[in-house]
């Protein structure tokens, strides 16, 4: 029997159902492989695409020229003004490189945001359902992540009079993300003013994940939080709109008094990111890159538009259409009945067995009414999801 005695930080993370489910769905994909109904896998929010070909071929350069020495732990100088220079373009918004640190992918700036600005105990108030990691990252700064409840008529979004109502004695500030994992929806850019007022009155932080910012399909929600002040605190990744996963980087903009502190903490825990990651996420920003990354953007909007409704005729109600990102948050109660289940839990493994389809339920993002939700990927190809529709059509008939 093991001796060891693992800390009490370690025991409060649960583990990352969304993970458990894909292993799951992986060993029934080899027992089925090569059957007349492979596994699809909907349950991931990965895309399918890969860095396009720019990306590859300067990742190709810079390891043939040797040059994957360690940078620096704010980032490359040239990929900081890079991402400022997209800001500019793409939201006409002037972000000041030197506010720009880049990280090991999101999670590590989120890490570095929570372990600069949260004490032990401090609260931060979270919309349920929201992306689980996220609590994590304040658990593991010793804080405490409050989820707030919320409805599809806020879609699945807080509002400023929620988060003054739920401010407390703790409460440190807000960690938002919009558009958001699991549900697609953004905050509106007059209730996140509002929202940040509030925050800021309590001399608290606003902390937002804007990681498929990029991914942004309606000019009414595609606005980064950064216009609304110097004060607040966005994290953005390679991952989602730069195809660039595995790669693991992204980057933070914070107030500028906030940069030696993060580097401080990047230069111990991290030293820097991946030096080859960052030298090709170089070329994410060249025309020919982003024109092909525009293409693929409106392939995962046609992809959506095709498949939430499709989820409406079977049953399966979306009852707010995303307007970003790549998932539909889908309410399963009529369509578990049908299959003589309850709840989203079984009604995934249900499907997995039967229509070797995985998808992913909602206990990972909360409490609030999340067990008869399911959330459906759709970072997959139109074909992949077409047959997705198909197998679930004739389950549910």
């Amino acid at each position: 029997m093991s001796t060891l005695k693992f800390s009490t930080r370690a025991e409060r993370i649960e583990p990352f159902y969304v993970m458990e489910v894909a292993k799951a769905a992986q060993a029934m994909a080899r027992e089925v492989a090569g059957s007349r109904e492979p596994m699809i896998f909907l349950n991931i929010g990965e895309p399918d695409f890969t860095a396009p070909p720019l990306v590859q071929e300067a990742a190709e350069r810079i390891v043939r020229s040797g040059g994957t020495q360690y940078t620096h732990a704010l980032g490359l100088d040239q990929l900081r003004e890079r991402i400022s220079g997209w800001y500019a373009e793409r939201f006409q918004l002037d972000v000041p490189a030197r506010r720009i640190v880049v990280t090991a992918g999101a999670s590590a700036a989120l890490q570095l945001a929570c372990l600069a600005l949260i004490e032990a105990g401090d609260e931060v108030l979270m919309p349920d359902p929201s992306y689980p990691c996220n609590r994590h990252f304040v658990s593991a700064a010793e804080g405490r992540a409050v989820l707030i409840p919320t409805t599809a008529e806020e879609r699945f979004q807080l509002s400023a009079a929620k988060v003054e109502a739920a401010w407390g004695l703790r409460t440190r500030g807000v960690l938002l993300a919009s558009p958001s994992n699991p549900t697609g929806t953004s905050i509106a850019p007059d209730e996140l003013r509002r929202i940040h007022e509030v925050v800021r009155a309590r001399g608290g932080i606003t902390l937002i994940d804007e990681i498929y910012l990029g991914l942004s399909y309606d000019d009414a929600f595609g606005q980064s939080a950064l216009a609304i002040g110097d004060d607040i605190i966005s994290i953005n990744s390679f991952s989602k709109y730069f195809n660039m996963t595995g790669w693991r980087l992204g980057w933070m903009v914070v107030p500028e008094a906030m940069v030696p502190v993060v580097e401080r903490l990047a230069q111990n825990l991290f030293i820097c990111a991946s030096t080859i990651s960052q030298h090709a996420a170089l070329a994410c920003f060249e025309p020919g890159s982003i024109a092909e990354y525009e293409r693929r953007r409106a392939e995962f909007r046609a992809r959506g538009d095709f498949f939430i409704p499709a989820l409406q005729s079977l049953g399966l109600e979306v009852p707010v259409a995303p307007d970003g990102a790549f998932y539909a948050w889908a309410d399963c109660t009529r369509a578990a009945q049908r299959l003589g289940v309850e709840g989203s839990w079984d009604f995934a493994f249900e499907l997995m067995r039967r229509a070797h389809l995985a998808i992913t339920p909602g206990r990972d993002f909360g409490a609030a009414d999340t067990a008869r939700f399911v959330r459906f990927s759709t970072a997959n190809s139109m074909a992949q999801l077409q047959e997705a529709v198909a197998r679930l059509r004739t389950l549910l008939a």
